[in-house]
């Protein structure tokens, strides 16, 4: 017998149990991926439809076709000129980005209040903070629109979209849970080197906080971007008016309901959230770990 098929015999039992491990993972995991694919199917064809949807006409979309239309070029000018869905876009972005900001900044001076300052009452100050989140802005809406609107006459104006909502007791709520979990001797070796409460917010936490700060800035900016009710209450002016509201115009027109404009308005609205989610997903993935940013 030679060497070649005395290997190849004893290569066989060996190559057996392999093969039965094989034939018992496949089918798992086939049925998983075919369970997957089909759940990523169900969720993304409301968006793949709604891109067919936005190159088409109304008699396409009437006529149930679901290839792409030859419409793209009208239903961008009726979006982008004739609605102007250009300056709404511009204001959201403005106005979501000065929010995002400010919050966040906001919520980072807070934390560091709460978890490394004693003062009196600091314990039901925080204890209001939390009571807050439990109470949604519908709630508050009238007062709030009489004061920024009648007392403050902000109407129609960026202050009236940026200042009610620039401070956030989740991202409060965020940052001092994460400070709490740092150790404490940064703190001290930060103090035993000369540092006042800014330089150690700014040289030590702000850097071994990005998780966190990634993660509340996609959910204000997300929260901002699909804000309808307040801008339709205190925005008159069409000129200020944010995107949200903005897309009812194309709703609402003399010629009755058009889709093909309607649905690119509404894919052209979800690309800047999308983005901010993609640029983000790391830190917003990992940002709720609290305690555990390196």
């Amino acid at each position: 017998m030679s060497s070649e098929s005395l290997s190849k015999d004893l290569s066989l039992p060996l190559a057996q149990p392999k093969l039965a491990a094989i034939r018992r993972w496949l089918p798992r995991r086939l049925g998983a991926h075919i369970f997957l694919t089909l759940a990523c199917l169900i969720v993304g064809f409301p968006l793949i439809y709604a891109i067919i949807v936005s190159t088409q006409s109304n008699a396409d979309v009437f006529a149930y076709r679901f290839t792409f239309g030859s419409a793209l070029a009208d239903n961008l000018n009726t979006v982008l000129v004739a609605r102007n869905l250009g300056t709404y876009m511009w204001n959201t972005v403005f106005t979501a980005v000065a929010v995002t900001v400010g919050k966040t900044v906001l919520s980072l001076l807070a934390g560091l209040a709460f978890v490394y300052f004693k003062f009196p009452g600091k314990w039901l100050v925080f204890g209001f903070v939390l009571l807050t989140l439990m109470m949604p802005t519908e709630i508050l809406i009238i007062a709030l629109l009489r004061f920024v609107v009648i007392d403050l006459g902000w109407g129609s104006t960026y202050q009236a979209l940026i200042v009610p909502f620039i401070a956030s007791a989740t991202g409060t709520f965020l940052f001092r849970q994460h400070f709490a979990n740092i150790p404490a001797e940064l703190s001290e070796a930060a103090q035993l080197d000369g540092a006042n409460p800014l330089q150690f917010l700014w040289r030590v936490l702000i850097p071994i906080s990005w998780n966190t700060i990634g993660a509340l800035a996609v959910i204000q900016f997300v929260y901002v971007w699909n804000m309808y009710l307040w801008p339709r209450l205190v925005i008159t002016d069409s000129s200020r008016q944010v995107v949200q509201v903005g897309l009812q115009s194309l709703i609402s027109t003399d010629t009755g309901l058009n889709y093909g404009p309607l649905m690119l308005g509404a894919v052209i609205a979800s690309i800047p959230p999308v983005i901010v989610f993609i640029l983000l997903q790391k830190q917003f993935m990992s940002g709720f770990a609290l305690g555990r940013d390196k």
